[in-house]
C-alpha cells in the first residue's frame, strides 16, 4: 500500500495528514479556511487520492501560515507514500475548464522542486476572507516538500473561484497521471538511475 502519514508542530500551525494513493477519491479535510478545504477536496477527488487532514493555524493573524505549511505537509507526506518511486509514470499533465476559466498543470516527480505559476486573476479580490494569493504559496511549498517540478498556467478566466478550482481539479489529475504505476517501467524512470 502506497500511503503514509505525517504530523507537524510550529508555534503557528499544527497539521496531520494521511494519504493513500492508490485510492478512490475519499476524503476528510479540516482547517479553519473552508474555500481552501473545497480546493483540497477537489485535487483528491480528481487524483482519486485517499486523504486525512486537519489543520489547526493562527488564522486569527492571517492564512498564510495555515496555507503555507499545509502544503510542506502535503508535499512531504506525498512524497513518503512514493517509497522509492519504483514503477512510477513520473510525469503527468491536465488540462481543466471550469466555465469561463482553463487551466493547465504539467509535473515531473524528479526530486527537484521547482514552481513555474502563470496564475492571473482578474481583480484584486478576496473570496469572502480567502487571498487568492496564497494559491502561490501553498503550490511553492507543496513542490518544494514533495521534490516536485511544477508548472501551472491558467489561459485565461473571468472569476477567481473558478481559475482556482481549475488549477487544484487539474493538479489533482496530473498527480494522478505522474504516481500510477507502469508495469513496464523497471526501477526508477530515469536513466541516470535515481530521482
Amino acid at each position: 500500500m502506497r500511503k503514509a502519514r505525517i504530523e507537524r508542530k510550529t508555534k503557528e500551525t499544527q497539521i496531520a495528514a494521511e494519504m493513500k494513493l492508490d485510492g478512490t477519491g475519499s476524503y476528510s479535510v479540516k482547517t479553519p479556511i473552508p474555500f481552501f478545504d473545497h480546493m483540497l477536496t477537489l485535487m483528491c477527488k480528481h487524483g482519486l487520492f485517499d486523504m486525512k487532514l486537519v489543520a489547526k493555524g493562527d488564522v486569527e493573524i492571517d492564512d498564510h501560515h495555515t496555507v503555507e505549511d499545509t502544503g510542506i505537509v502535503l508535499g512531504k507526506v506525498l512524497k513518503e507514500a512514493l517509497g522509492d518511486m519504483k514503477g512510477i509514470s513520473r510525469y503527468g499533465q491536465a488540462s481543466v475548464p471550469m466555465d469561463e476559466a482553463l487551466a493547465h498543470v504539467s509535473l515531473d516527480i524528479s526530486g527537484r522542486s521547482y514552481l513555474v505559476y502563470n496564475v492571473a486573476f482578474p481583480k484584486k479580490s478576496k473570496l469572502r476572507e480567502f487571498d487568492p494569493d496564497l494559491i502561490e504559496d501553498f503550490l511553492q511549498a507543496f513542490a518544494g516538500s514533495a521534490g516536485i517540478t511544477l508548472h501551472v498556467n491558467v489561459f485565461y478566466g473571468r472569476n477567481t473561484h473558478h481559475i482556482i478550482e481549475a488549477v487544484f481539479k487539474a493538479l489533482g489529475r496530473a498527480l494522478k497521471q505522474a504516481v500510477a504505476l507502469d508495469p513496464r517501467v523497471k526501477g526508477v524512470p530515469s536513466t541516470k538511475g535515481a530521482l
